[in-house]
């Protein structure tokens, strides 16, 4: 190779090097994008000729390519913002950039799209779209079952439709009953005192009676439930022992009837919802129906169903009470109240949109002013054979390409909450490249500058 090969070399130098400036310069300017990842360069040299001997051998120019660095993963960071996500280990957020507005809605294009830019925030349509404009993409999930619905991911919406009432149907009742409860009417040394006043009778409580009935009865705590469309309904349970124990022949267990107040009802203050037995280990054993009408034992054997409890003049259908797994127990208690007393039921009134997050198992949760949440969608991650061959796009995005495979969605990272992936291009590193390239275009430029002056040498040979 002569004075022309070796400018060929330096030229091709020049331009390889001016390449490495160009993907410094880009990670410089990325250094700050969420989700960016950087572009190296590598260089590798062309061989213009030459043979097996050593004399022969020749060297060529060089041309540089840009690597992909999509596999290193930038620093992550935590935000305070509930639907920015960041993804810890291999994946991408499957995405898509809106096509058109048709009546004040948003269309969106058929290209699908890959990013590890995860601050995504929701619009006013209620879809979550990132700072760059690409709009999430998931499953939804069944209401009833938590399950994902379908084969393909669809643009995540989340719309400010009011969550619909749910009526109760379970309270679940815990409470510890005395063996000797204190009431008005106990005189602290003869125990059938305490027992239900026998003015009161058998069945529900007349309003007229009232009094009698708060006295020689306790607290068994309150609730609020709900009806079919929502109505909040008070629920105040009260407890009167009407037998004590006694080992017999006949044996004669504790026994307690329980009540609920109607509240307000004209005729009855109290509703005798049935009785419960209790042996002399403080265990319940027999339940029994009482005088309310529609109150029935559970199928179970451990509570009661009322099939329509109206308070205050609001009804409720089907409302069990449940003792289960023996939450109703009689435990000497010094006391004599009822301790250890917990209500617990299934049913809410309806509620507004009042937020939206994303859990550590990318489901995205709706929350609710009712104090509900419903998980609405779940975040699929999408892993390539060979990542490295997608293609950029706009955005700190990516498309698939024949060389990267199709998207698996199947598996990937970890999705982080409230946390973001910062750019992998460090300032610091990208300084130091950009200190060697400058001085490599340096000093290509300097062989030029040299083969130029040799040539100038040549042509004056013959002056």
């Amino acid at each position: 190779m002569g004075i022309y090969g070796a400018i060929n070399s330096a030229v091709s130098g020049l331009a390889a090097q001016a390449k490495a400036l160009e993907n410094i310069s880009g990670n410089v300017a990325n250094s700050q994008t969420t989700g960016y990842k950087r572009l190296d360069t590598t260089f590798s040299d062309l061989v213009s000729g030459g043979g097996s001997k050593q004399a022969q051998q020749v060297s060529g120019t060089t041309f540089a390519t840009s690597r992909a660095t999509n596999t290193v993963q930038g620093d992550i960071t935590s935000v305070d913002v509930d639907t920015y996500m960041a993804i810890n280990g291999p994946g991408y957020f499957v995405v898509t950039k809106a096509s058109d507005v048709v009546d004040g809605s948003t269309t969106f294009a058929d290209e699908t799209y890959y990013t590890r830019a995860g601050d995504f925030e929701r619009d006013k349509e209620g879809y979550l779209i990132n700072s760059s404009g690409y709009y999430l993409q998931g499953f939804p999930l069944d209401p009833n079952t938590g399950n994902a619905i379908g084969d393909n991911p669809t643009v995540i919406q989340i719309e400010n439709q009011p969550l619909a009432a749910s009526a109760t149907t379970t309270v679940d009742y815990q409470a510890n009953l005395p063996r000797v409860p204190a009431t008005n009417d106990y005189d602290g040394a003869d125990e059938t005192t305490a027992l239900l006043n026998a003015t009161v009778g058998a069945g529900n409580v007349a309003v007229a009676n009232e009094a009698d009935f708060l006295n020689s009865s306790i607290s068994g705590g309150s609730i609020t439930i709900y009806n079919q469309n929502g109505t909040a309904m008070p629920v105040e349970v009260r407890y009167a022992k009407t037998a004590n124990y006694d080992a017999g022949p006949p044996v004669v267990e504790d026994a307690w009837t329980m009540y609920i107040g109607t509240g307000g009802d004209a005729t009855d203050a109290w509703y005798d919802v049935g009785t419960i037995q209790f042996d002399d280990t403080g265990e319940m054993t027999t339940l029994t129906a009482g005088a309310m009408t529609g109150s029935a034992v559970n199928g179970s054997g451990d509570g009661f169903t009322i099939s329509s409890l109206t308070i205050g003049g609001t009804t409720a259908a089907n409302v069990e009470f449940s003792f289960a797994d023996g939450s109703l127990t009689q435990y000497s208690d010094k006391d004599g109240r009822a301790s250890s007393v917990s209500l617990d039921q299934d049913g809410f009134p309806a509620g507004e949109l009042t937020g939206v997050a994303v859990d550590a198992s990318g489901r995205v949760i709706a929350s609710y002013s009712n104090n509900q949440q419903r998980p609405v969608y779940q975040i699929p991650l999408a892993t390539f054979q060979a990542e490295q061959d997608l293609q950029r796009v706009d955005g700190a995005a990516f498309a698939a390409t024949a060389g990267s495979g199709d998207a698996d969605l199947s598996g990937g990272g970890q999705i982080l909450a409230k946390k973001v992936e910062l750019s992998n291009a460090d300032i610091a590193d990208e300084f130091s490249k950009l200190i060697i390239t400058q001085q490599a275009y340096s000093a290509n430029s300097r062989i030029v500058t040299s083969a130029d002056e040799m040539l100038d040498d040549a042509l004056n040979m013959v002056r």
